[in-house]
């Protein structure tokens, strides 16, 4: 079968191997320049120019024209979005999807709302590759991923919550607590896609204890943890020592974030995806 994963580039993925692949890229926009979040943004000197920005910004989803270029011409596909509670990612998928079926009604697109962006986007986009090569047919994918999306979290550790703040994803209140005296927050997205902070910690060490004691909670026994970082790999190395330490070999990548959710991260935030049991 000709199959396709397709996403935006919250997944922080710009290329996938062993199945086509394609992603359509959001863009950060102040008042003085647009940043696209494809292979040509240089990550760091965005997250330095906007340290420095005093202005507004916000960020932008992909039209539909950009997700049914990005669908090309695969008979089944699989587009995973970031959750619709941040962006419109997910309500032009759908609405290319329609587009894409009526040009098309021997194809099929399946649309993901991951209610949740970054490594969690990861987990699935990985799921949906595995199933594929074990040859399952895309309604058992479909089916598959609707299962396996209820067995997957995104925790968080943030040291600046300005942008988050500024675009009304969080209040200004709770973003006032990030940064101040050190102090970073730790949150998680909720089961609706919103970011829930839960804990406002102060230190690294502090930072990883709860962490890794919040991933228990959500049920994090064995399997897989994906570790997105802005500009902090420091922090998510030792991070990934202290999960080994605490649940043996488990299955552990560590990567950067790209642009949009470097955007939202801030420099020194971390996101963690992971499989619960």
């Amino acid at each position: 079968m000709n199959f396709k994963i397709v996403t935006d580039s919250s997944s922080d993925i710009l290329n996938f191997d062993g199945i086509p692949f394609a992603v359509a890229p959001l863009k950060i926009i102040t008042e003085n320049q647009e940043y696209c979040d494809d292979h040509n943004l240089n990550v760091a000197t965005m997250v330095g120019d906007l340290l420095k920005y005093k202005g507004k910004s916000s960020s932008s989803c992909p039209n539909t024209d950009e997700w049914l270029t990005s669908f090309g011409d695969a008979q089944y596909i699989f587009c995973i979005t970031i959750t619709a509670t941040l962006s419109g990612c997910y309500n032009a998928a759908c609405i290319a999807k329609q587009l894409y079926e009526e040009m098309h009604p021997e194809r099929k697109v399946f649309v993901i709302n991951s209610l949740s962006t970054g490594p969690e986007m990861k987990l699935i986009i990985e799921k949906i590759k595995e199933l594929i090569l074990l040859g399952k047919s895309f309604e058992d994918i479909c089916n598959g991923i609707d299962l396996y999306t209820q067995k997957t979290g995104l925790l968080f550790m943030l040291e600046s919550m300005k942008n988050l703040a500024n675009n009304g994803r969080v209040s200004h209140l709770t973003a006032k607590a990030a940064g101040l005296l050190g102090i970073r927050v730790i949150g998680k997205a909720s089961d609706k896609g919103d970011l829930q902070p839960l804990d406002k910690v102060r230190g690294e060490t502090k930072s990883i204890c709860t962490i890794i004691n919040r991933m228990r909670e959500e049920g994090f026994t064995s399997g897989k943890v994906r570790i997105a970082h802005c500009l902090n790999l420091d922090f998510a190395n030792i991070l990934k020592e202290e999960l080994i330490k605490q649940f043996g070999n488990i299955n552990i990548e560590i990567y950067e974030c790209r642009g949009l959710c470097s955007f939202y991260a801030e420099k020194g935030g971390v996101l963690i995806g992971f499989e619960k049991h």
